[in-house]
């Protein structure tokens, strides 16, 4: 079954942001500032790749939309990091409403529209799990009867953690949270155009089955200054430093070196 990721990376959508902004080209300014670009790379290379090229599955696509107006600078650091990733595929579009070119990419992806896919939802500035694809692509398989009955099913791992990456290092706690939109998928049945892009993570329940898993930690959610959510850029969560067995949890289950970390960041 075909499995398809989704990454929007900094992509001026109209739409999409719980940030509001008044204009498309305000949002630019937004999306486009050296710091907050900076940042985003940062993550990108530190946190969200490293498990993306280390799935223990790698039969999967992973479509990064960009804006036609990304900086030429950022565009080459884009294609730079992801050079040598044959799942990798750059899109660029020109702004739009989120949800309508979401959709429309996502179904581009698709290989044979008429069979089901595997879709997942993955931000720039998180990671999941190495074998995230290889155990979406068992759960789907273990609920044979539940996904012949549906045409869309939801897949969450809600075990993960919340973590701050900067020169020191990794700061972390473990958490449970459910619907959280990282370590999450979608089945959908072929024929079918609806994509895991039309829905809000947290209201998925809503509108499909869901299945949850609490184990094994499948996700790292970065906190950091431009995090799209107020709630997740001013989060009060208390973080520790690694210890030495939670670091080497982080390289086995993620792919996340430490000492890369400090060393990226402290060339920033």
């Amino acid at each position: 079954m075909q499995v398809i990721g989704l990454c929007r990376f900094s992509y001026p959508a109209i739409g999409g942001f719980q940030t509001m902004h008044e204009s498309v080209e305000a949002r630019r300014r937004h999306l486009y500032d050296p710091r907050r670009l900076d940042e985003r790379f940062r993550l990108f290379e530190t946190c969200a790749l490293p498990a993306l090229r280390a799935q223990t599955d790698p039969r999967f696509q992973f479509v990064i939309v960009t804006g036609t107006c990304l900086p030429r600078v950022a565009r080459d650091r884009l294609n730079d990091l992801t050079s040598g990733m044959k799942q990798v595929q750059i899109v660029s579009q020109e702004p739009g409403r989120h949800r309508s070119v979401m959709k429309d990419v996502l179904n581009r992806a698709r290989l044979n529209p008429d069979l089901p896919c595997l879709q997942f939802r993955h931000d720039d500035d998180d990671a999941v799990a190495v074998d995230f694809v290889e155990l979406l692509r068992r759960e789907v398989q273990d609920a044979e009867g539940l996904v012949r009955r549906n045409k869309m099913v939801a897949i969450d791992f809600n075990h993960g953690f919340l973590a701050r990456f900067d020169a020191s290092g990794i700061q972390a706690t473990p958490v449970h949270r459910s619907l959280l939109g990282v370590g999450f998928g979608m089945y959908v049945r072929g024929g079918c155009e609806l994509t895991i892009m039309n829905f809000a993570h947290h209201k998925i329940g809503n509108f499909m089955p869901v299945i949850s898993q609490n184990e094994p930690p499948m996700w790292v959610r970065s906190l950091n200054g431009f995090n799209d959510s107020p709630n997740t850029r001013t989060s009060k969560a208390k973080l520790e430093p690694l210890t030495p067995a939670l670091a080497k949890q982080f390289e086995t289950r993620f792919a996340i070196d430490q000492t890369v970390v400090r060393r990226v960041y402290s060339d920033a």
